[in-house]
């Protein structure tokens, strides 16, 4: 979903600011009397956007202002889309589980996610946790945020994550494999003072 919504960012912002600089460009040399192509609907700076002519040409048809209003209302919903797009967190609701028995059990993305959280935090040296599941429902991936104290040594921490809290996820969800980007900050603290 990030990748498609990535490309879809790129796509619809690379035609915008074309359209913008292109039309932008073409009404400011309009505007200051520079020639533009023959088909411009504007040649001068005493144009205007839409002739009187132009804006009842189509009054009398009954579809036209049914048309333009359905066409604003279709851009206004996917300009909506995209900018609701743009805060979604494509975080997992559910993993499966191979429960043994030939069935498939369900588990919460957010358990699983506290439960990742506990461990983690748990670990010596650890001060906080964020994990967030990402993925597919059967082949989920974690991003962890670990803020580590200042004696903690991060090799050692990488390690006993994945022994130990990643380790336990694995074998309890029945995973293979569980991808994991982690990222590790210091808490900031004061320098101590040596005597």
């Amino acid at each position: 979903m990030t990748r498609v919504l990535r490309r879809v960012n790129r796509i619809v912002l690379a035609l915008a600011g074309l359209l913008l600089l292109v039309g932008g460009g073409a009404v400011l040399a309009a505007g200051l009397g520079l020639s533009v192509p023959s088909w411009w609907p504007w040649s001068g700076p005493g144009d205007v956007l839409l002739s009187r002519s132009e804006r009842q040409h189509w009054r009398g048809e009954g579809w036209w202002w049914p048309a333009v209003i359905a066409l604003l209302g279709l851009v206004v919903l996917l300009a909506l889309w995209w900018l609701v797009a743009q805060f979604r967190r494509a975080r997992l609701r559910e993993v499966v589980v191979d429960s043994g028995d030939g069935e498939e059990a369900v588990v919460r993305g957010r358990a699983l996610e506290a439960v990742l959280e506990a461990d983690a935090t748990a670990q010596d040296g650890v001060a906080r946790a964020r994990v967030a599941l990402t993925g597919h429902r059967a082949a989920p991936r974690t991003r962890i945020a670990l803020l580590l104290e200042p004696y903690a040594s991060p090799g050692d921490t990488l390690t006993a994550l994945s022994d130990k809290a990643l380790g336990n996820a694995r074998t309890s969800a029945g995973l293979d494999a569980l991808p994991t980007e982690a990222r590790l900050r210091a808490v900031k603290h004061r320098a101590r003072r040596v005597a």
